[in-house]
């Protein structure tokens, strides 16, 4: 693999689209039993989504949704085999980029707590108490 993953904005149901979406399914259900039903919703047709490219092959992936209140980023999801390469903070960097492009300046997202440090380098503050979000601990998290 290489060492820089091409990350590029993707039409949802594209080649790479599906791709991501395949990624999410096989992490956030196969790997961590998120329900089905809570890891797909209606977001997804109004979101704007990322990908990252590695030697052909999708390793990552996540969604932006522009919401009149903040930018909210989620979805977050790395290849069990391209995992520790920094993917999803340069991911995470290029959706801030999009949105910072656009005029936001707030950002939201919800963290699984084990993964509360790759935010909180990019500048994201953790607030309210911990919930249950596809049967795992999170926080909700924001910037300033």
């Amino acid at each position: 693999m290489a060492d820089d993953p091409q990350i590029l904005v993707v039409p949802l149901f594209s080649e790479l689209g599906n791709l991501g979406l395949a990624l999410r399914r096989e992490v956030f259900i196969g790997e961590q039993h998120v329900p089905e039903d809570e890891e797909f919703d209606a977001y997804d047709l109004t979101a704007t989504h990322l990908v990252a490219v590695d030697g052909g092959n999708v390793v990552g992936a996540l969604r932006i949704l522009f919401l009149d209140e903040h930018v909210k980023i989620g979805r977050v999801v790395v290849h069990r085999l391209a995992r520790g390469r920094g993917i999803a903070t340069r991911m995470m960097v290029f959706a801030m980029d999009i949105a910072r492009a656009r005029g936001e300046t707030k950002f939201y997202l919800t963290a699984q707590i084990d993964k509360l440090a790759l935010y909180e380098k990019l500048g994201f503050v953790a607030f309210g108490d911990e919930f249950q979000d596809g049967g795992m601990p999170h926080l909700a998290m924001k910037t300033y």
